[in-house]
């Protein structure tokens, strides 16, 4: 019986009976589902950051467009904040996951 299996073997006898590989069975299935979810989580968190980065620009040009000269200087200089701290949120989180994985290993 390996290492990982012992702590599924409840009643201490060294043998996994049905009831205990079903715990272990649903247990390996709630780790690869929490996994897939993280995966997910990160997916979009990349995405909604993305379309962030891509559409401000956006706003600037229609704060042109529309002749709205304070907005268009406000959502400029707003720039220089915006993409460095979407950036180190987006990193700081994938570095705490990569850590948290590693740590967990």
């Amino acid at each position: 019986m390996t290492e990982e299996m012992q702590k599924y073997d409840l009643n201490g006898d060294g043998v996994l009976d049905t009831e205990e590989r079903q715990i272990m069975l649903e247990d390996k299935r709630r780790k690869m589902l929490d996994d897939d979810a993280h995966r997910d989580q990160q997916r979009k968190m990349v995405w909604y950051v993305l379309a962030g980065m891509l559409t401000y620009p956006l706003f600037v040009i229609a704060a042109d467009l529309l002749d709205l000269e304070k907005s268009q200087d406000i959502l400029g200089s707003m720039a220089t904040i915006y993409f460095p701290s979407t950036s180190i949120i987006l990193g700081a989180f994938f570095g705490a996951s990569a850590y948290q994985a590693k740590k967990g290993e």
